[in-house]
């Protein structure tokens, strides 16, 4: 049988341990960071940077404009000046910001200033938001990077970071949802969905087009 003095200890031995247990997630936590861009569908943008190594999630949203908490109705109809949006949090002992910058402009066609594929409009175009001077930085040399590359003007502008509003619960992880939704096919699973959408609109044909090799998402 256990003493009073035996349970005190262990049981000042589980705080214990608890406690470094929270702190050492409470520093994890800390250690990560965030980065914004917009690239047309924001399904295929999380779908592509959810496979990057260092990444811990990418969440659809919107940001850029001058509604409060909008729907993805008001979003797409245009007028909100928003944009359809990925906000990326990632591991930067894993992976650099500057990495990811260039992984971005190679996984869009950032010549394209009305929107991006088969989607047009405003809530559909590209763009970098930077929230400290050396994100500034690092948006503005994988631009001139990628310009240099393309041997093309770059119309993806770098912006101040903007409030971020998260999307509908409906359009996360779209992509790999078994959900069912009703298409104009018939009911499919929303990754099938997903998988026709993108085929059908061109992203990874045209990415391919403009950087060969150098895309880093585009599938088959």
């Amino acid at each position: 049988m256990l003493n009073i003095s035996s349970v005190k200890t262990y049981a000042l031995a589980g705080m214990i341990a608890l406690g470094f247990f929270a702190q050492t997630r409470t520093a994890l936590a800390d250690d990560l960071e965030t980065l914004t861009v917009a690239g047309g569908c924001f399904w295929c943008v999380e779908a592509d940077f959810e496979r990057v190594r260092g990444v811990k999630e990418a969440v659809s949203g919107y940001t850029g404009g001058t509604v409060e908490n909008p729907t993805y109705k008001q979003v797409t109809r245009g007028g909100t000046g928003h944009y359809e949006a990925v906000r990326i949090t990632y591991d930067p002992s894993v992976v650099s910001r500057a990495s990811l910058l260039d992984m971005f402009f190679r996984s869009v066609d950032p010549t394209d200033a009305g929107g991006q594929f088969c989607d047009r409009g405003e809530s559909y175009r590209t763009a970098v938001f930077v929230d400290t001077p050396e994100a500034q930085r690092d948006a503005a040399a994988a631009k001139k990077a990628a310009a240099a590359a393309l041997g093309q003007t770059i119309v993806t502008p770098v912006l101040a970071e903007a409030p971020f509003y998260e999307a509908e619960d409906y359009h996360q992880d779209y992509y790999k949802s078994d959900d069912i939704v009703l298409t104009r096919f018939g009911p499919k699973r929303k990754s099938s969905a997903y998988k026709a959408y993108r085929n059908a609109c061109g992203r990874d044909q045209r990415i391919q087009q403009l950087w060969g090799s150098d895309a880093p998402f585009v599938q088959s």
